[in-house]
């Protein structure tokens, strides 16, 4: 299991003939302690286009200093990164090329800068010895070691002040405090890597133009498409680790991208998008397998919770841990099974193709003013034949069934109305934030759903196993009460969100 660690720092400039004032007067600290000079050899590894690089990503192998070894680090926000570390090797270890997959694929990771490093370290301690941070004096020689200007060097001097395992991020202004009225200044260069290729590399002419800002119809679309498939890319690491929400947040992404093929078919051929968004269904439901089952046991587990402890007969907390284990086992390894599959890799090039050359049709030229409030419409109009079709049945799992397709529908046309919000601004916000009303409510009405089958299983389970079954059919007809009271609400919220100014403000721009 790799190691891994938040790292809090900041980077400064410096000359050979800086010296560090006096951080002993810094506010919390106590005494400054020397700790030596150490040598460091880092090899740093990308790609030949350098999309690690591209991304602020780090991938390192180093001699030296305590930490030897394979180094990887994942940007997290200014000055903040996230290092797994894996024990020195001679080649890239397994779970560290794992969590590059996504973005490597079938490229080849080579050495592209070497970086000598002679650091002069020296402790921040507080007042009762503990460590608050450690700030290195560090003398740099890069040598650029592939592509255009392989072989040029570059050195530099610079201060790094990182702060100490669980510190307080203010203490770093603290300490910013004393070396800038000592003269020294933030460093330009987020890290040591990013100085190196901008230094060796061939000197460029001129400033590349940023990417022109969308207009047409098709400039926005492809806008929000390519930040879903980029937020799929970031997050296949984050899911690896299992780091929280990530599961979520990344099939969410690919739900949104599906939706907005479907919604905005006009613009791009669903010819070419329908293949893909089968493929985006598939892996939404492989990522869905932990996430359903997260959401349904907190689900059950706050309604046991809520209970009168009298009421809760026999072993239900027990029971309901075992269940949900049975149907956990072998989720987690599924996943990672699935984005180490050839099936989710060529998913991700198909993206990448789609992303690169659209298959724009004639309206995305149009004027997005035009073309998107009438795709927005017709998902609204969608929406109503099933919010319609969902009234007219009777209680009963007609309506169950009516109500979830109502739902999917008001999924789709809200995340049509956010995918318009860069074009239409406050109309297409306010048409989200309605469709995600109708959808909160009719989510929740399924939620109570797939907990009532849940509950009457484990109240079959428990019955077979001699135990009182009194608490599950309790907690169902809990469940069927909240049911009730949302298919009493959603005549009200859809009579908001189908309000004529809200059509209006979007057919009439």
């Amino acid at each position: 299991m790799a190691d891994t660690k938040r790292e809090i720092e900041r980077k400064y400039e410096a000359t050979d003939a800086t010296r560090l004032p006096d951080l002993g007067r810094a506010a919390g600290v106590g005494r400054v302690v020397p700790r030596g000079r150490t040598e460091l050899d880092a090899v740093y590894y990308d790609t030949a286009d350098l999309r690690l690089a591209a991304d602020a990503l780090t991938l390192r192998r180093r001699t030296g200093g305590s930490d030897a070894g394979w180094h990887l680090k994942f940007p997290v926000a200014t000055g903040i990164r996230d290092e797994i570390h894996e024990p020195l090797a001679d080649t890239l270890p397994r779970p560290l090329a794992a969590l590059l997959r996504s973005r490597v694929r079938h490229a080849e990771l080579a050495p592209v800068v070497r970086l000598l490093s002679s650091r002069d370290v020296h402790h921040l301690l507080a007042a009762d010895g503990t460590l608050l941070a450690e700030v290195s004096v560090d003398t740099v020689l890069a040598e650029r070691l592939a592509g255009e200007g392989s072989g040029t060097t570059a050195t530099w001097t610079e201060i790094e002040v990182e702060l100490a395992d669980d510190g307080d991020p203010a203490f770093l202004d603290a300490v910013e405090k004393r070396l800038r009225k000592a003269g020294v200044r933030p460093a330009e260069s987020a890290s040591k890597l990013a100085r190196a290729l901008a230094e060796t590399g061939p000197v460029r002419q001129g400033k590349r133009p940023d990417r022109d800002e969308p207009r047409t119809t098709g400039d926005h679309v492809l806008a929000y498409v390519r930040k879903q498939i980029r937020a799929i890319v970031d997050l296949d690491p984050a899911v690896r680790r299992d780091l929280p929400d990530s599961v979520h947040r990344m099939r969410v992404a690919t739900r949104r991208l599906r939706s907005a093929f479907k919604t905005y078919g006009k613009v791009l051929d669903r010819e070419v998008t329908d293949p893909v968004g089968a493929e985006l269904k598939w892996l939404a439901a492989e990522l869905g397998v932990d996430r359903d089952q997260e959401v349904l046991d907190d689900r059950l587990s706050s309604r046991i919770e809520a209970l009168p402890g009298a009421l809760a007969l026999g072993p239900v907390r027990g029971r309901l841990r075992a269940w949900s284990a049975a149907r956990r086992t072998g989720s987690r390894r599924r996943i990672i099974d699935v984005l180490d599959g050839k099936r989710y890799l060529a998913l991700l090039d198909t993206l990448d193709a789609l992303a690169a050359d659209p298959p724009l049709r004639p309206a995305a030229s149009r004027n997005p003013d035009k073309a998107l409030p009438r795709a927005l419409l017709k998902d609204y109009g969608r929406l109503a034949t099933r919010i319609g079709h969902a009234l007219d049945r009777p209680p009963g799992p007609e309506r169950d069934t009516a109500m979830h397709e109502a739902r999917k529908a008001a999924k789709r046309a809200r995340y049509a109305g956010e995918a318009a919000r860069g074009a239409l601004g406050g109309p297409a916000k306010r048409f989200a934030e309605r469709m995600k009303a109708v959808q909160t409510v009719l989510g929740d009405h399924q939620d109570s759903v797939v907990a009532r089958e849940a509950l009457r299983t484990l109240g079959i389970q428990a019955h077979a196993a001699g135990e009182s079954a009194f608490t599950w059919g309790l907690l169902y007809g809990q469940e069927e009460a909240a049911a009730d009271a949302r298919e009493r609400e959603l005549p009200e919220v859809w009579a908001r969100a189908s309000a004529p100014a809200l059509r209006a403000d979007l057919g009439h721009r």
